[in-house]
């Protein structure tokens, strides 16, 4: 489980790809400073699991299904990444409880700068934008931020907006996006065990209804 406060801006070293899956190399000190075998790491939101590393890399397997769904189908050596440990039982919950499982990914559709922060808008698929709810909360590359603005459930086209500070802006790759960039969304794993809870309930009733008839 991770917190959504990024760590560390790392840097892909290396890419292998082996067929529908991929290894990853990542460079990240902080990352690796007290990794171990097995380890989980968050890499722009993507849980990945710790198979090798040294002092200032670890390298990581990436199946095909989490290509299908976020950003690393495309990902090149160089690109800057999110780096976060997993969180450790006892700390301050800083951000939001994190997964790592990624949803799907959003593409950037604005950049405003006001005054004193950043709004980014995403477009966002429809089965994700019902999940995403203003004031709630949402990972973005693995960033916990809070929603400040959604589209309105009858527009065809969903997106969400969130405003980022000055930290943010630097701290993380957020502050790097630019329009038509695309980046990997978690949507709240409350409102994922909210949605399916009254799909099941739905189809309860469904089911009472054709049982009395």
């Amino acid at each position: 489980m991770f917190t959504g406060i990024i760590e560390e801006i790392g840097t892909v070293a290396s890419i292998e790809r082996r067929g529908s899956s991929l290894r990853l190399t990542v460079r990240g000190p902080l990352a690796v400073s007290d990794a171990g075998h097995g380890d989980s790491i968050a890499v722009s939101g993507v849980c990945l699991t710790v198979v090798e590393h040294d002092a200032e890399s670890f390298t990581a397997d990436v199946m095909g299904q989490t290509l299908a769904v976020s950003t690393f189908e495309h990902i090149d050596v160089g690109d800057a990444v999110n780096l976060e440990r997993a969180a450790s039982v006892g700390e301050r919950l800083g951000g939001h409880i994190v997964q790592g499982h990624v949803d799907g990914t959003a593409r950037v559709a604005s950049v405003r700068d006001e005054e004193n922060w950043r709004v980014l808008r995403f477009h966002v698929p429809a089965e994700h934008a019902r999940l995403i709810v203003d004031k709630g909360s949402v990972a973005v590359d693995g960033t916990s931020l809070t929603v400040s603005a959604v589209a309105p459930a009858e527009l065809s086209e969903q997106w969400f907006e969130v405003s980022l500070i000055p930290e943010t802006l630097t701290a993380t790759t957020l502050g790097a996006l630019t329009v038509g960039d695309t980046v990997n969304v978690e949507t709240d794993i409350i409102a994922r065990h909210v949605e399916r809870m009254l799909a099941r309930d739905a189809a309860d009733w469904a089911e009472a209804g054709r049982s009395d008839s």
